[in-house]
């Protein structure tokens, strides 16, 4: 007790400025700054990458003209447009492409992980999936990213909705995933192994 008394006045007479500038005070104040920054920050970068606004930053509708742009290349729409897609992120790619596209959209198919929508509903992200009402058909396969018969019927209904079109359609190809490198390898602007040279324009993530 007496060396807590003899203490007390020394604190007294102590400069309060290295308490606020360097002493914990700042350092709790510097680091609750710095915890927001990279909140900040990490809350930036993952909705770079969000699918709607990645879509949103590649593909552009004029109203008035009906011209879709997709990067640097445009394209005519007259209700003459399909998609295909597959991929982990593709559904949330393909609830913004509806969305933007509108009566444009005449049909599509897409082909998504087991289980997406149920843990996209669980996690309250409605803006990731499709409308009920929804012209693009989905299909779930592939479980634990293997190979089944679930994932074939995905393939094949693509490979149908593909070799349906004619000269005079359009096509919308999402991507996300590994397949992503092999899609920039290929040519961007037709639809390989259709029965008609069909424009295609392809997004991918």
């Amino acid at each position: 007790m007496a060396a807590a008394l003899q203490i007390l006045p020394r604190l007294a007479r102590a400069p309060l400025r290295p308490l606020f500038l360097g002493g914990p005070v700042a350092r709790l104040a510097s680091g609750m700054a710095l915890a927001e920054q990279a909140r900040q920050l990490f809350e930036s970068t993952v909705g770079a990458v969000l699918p709607g606004p990645m879509l949103h930053r590649a593909l552009s509708l004029d109203l008035d003209s009906g011209q879709l742009k997709v990067r640097d290349r445009s394209f005519q729409l007259r209700q003459n447009l399909y998609l295909v897609g597959f991929g982990k992120a593709v559904l949330g790619m393909a609830a913004a492409a509806e969305e933007l596209l509108g009566q444009h959209l005449v049909q599509g198919v897409i082909s998504v992980p087991k289980g997406i929508r149920a843990a996209m509903e669980h996690a309250g992200k409605q803006e990731m999936l499709l409308k009920p009402h929804s012209r693009i058909q989905v299909f779930e396969g592939a479980e634990d990213n293997l190979p089944d018969r679930d994932a074939l019927r995905a393939a094949l209904a693509i490979r149908q909705l593909a070799e349906g079109l004619t000269a005079d359609d359009l096509l919308l190809v999402l991507i996300s995933g590994r397949g992503t490198p092999a899609a920039h390898r290929a040519d961007r602007h037709q639809c390989h192994g259709c029965p008609h040279p069909i424009p295609a324009a392809m997004v991918t993530a």
